[in-house]
């Protein structure tokens, strides 16, 4: 049963084509017919993906787009043995937590498709030291500039020409807007390079468990204190195939002209 502390997984009906229907793959397949079947892939071979190949993923995250064409992202890529089984022992841990708090946000493992996915969550852990490769999507993260805090006499006019209706609402706002726009610049770039993956028939799935040992993820990856990692990305050869995914049917998530 699931948990009354939090909301149960949604009631997806509708597949997003037919089970029997083909898969493409490859850099010409249709695009909707890939993203259709773009399942979350955690089961993966040990067998290495050609470095110029994990190039091409991070060069189509590039071609998304950023806030003001800022292109402040980042990407590490592992590769290295080593490097991957010191980060194994910290996503083995990040799964332990985020399995104890599963239970909080979906239905329980009695539920068939919630038990499958758990499998796979284990399955990913116990074996992500074999992990071909993992990409760590970064961001410069925003904030005013020394010169710009210390411009009183601007700032002034700046208050002044807004007046305090419209200064207000621009203080309101600016506190979500430094994560927000660092969030959608770098976003549209992972699910480039997630259709990426797909076209060369790589599995692979966004992933943000990172957060819950942030310090030790940026320590062994080596990353900025001005960057934000933003998602880890495991990247290798499916185990299993890919499918139609099964969502929400459009009727239920609409709404016209206003909610």
């Amino acid at each position: 049963m699931a948990n009354d502390r939090g909301p149960t997984r949604a009631d997806a009906t509708e597949l997003s084509q037919a089970p029997d229907a083909p898969i493409p793959v490859g850099a010409d397949a249709p695009l909707l017919q890939v993203m259709a079947t773009m399942r979350a892939m955690r089961r993966l071979k040990p067998d290495p993906v050609p470095r110029e190949v994990l190039l091409e993923l991070v060069r189509a995250a590039t071609w998304a787009p950023s806030g003001s064409d800022a292109q402040h992202y980042g990407f590490v890529v592992v590769t290295d043995r080593a490097q991957m089984a010191e980060l194994a022992e910290l996503w083995r841990d990040v799964v332990d937590t985020y399995t104890k708090l599963m239970g909080t946000v979906v239905p329980g493992t009695d539920d068939e498709r919630h038990a499958r996915m758990a499998d796979a969550l284990r399955y990913q852990a116990e074996h992500f030291h074999e992990t071909p490769a993992l990409i760590a999507a970064c961001y410069q993260r925003s904030s005013p500039g020394l010169s710009t805090l210390l411009d009183v006499r601007g700032n002034v006019a700046l208050a002044r020409s807004l007046g305090p209706t419209k200064l207000r609402h621009l203080a309101a706002g600016a506190r979500a807007a430094g994560g927000l726009g660092e969030a959608s610049s770098i976003y549209p770039a992972v699910q480039n390079l997630l259709l990426a993956a797909r076209a060369h028939g790589l599995g692979a799935t966004l992933t943000i468990w990172h957060l819950f040992r942030e310090a030790d993820f940026r320590r062994v990856l080596g990353v900025p204190k001005d960057h934000g990692i933003y998602a880890l990305v495991p990247v290798g050869y499916p185990v299993g195939r890919f499918g139609p995914v099964r969502r929400r049917a459009v009727e239920d998530v609409v709404h016209w002209e206003r909610w």
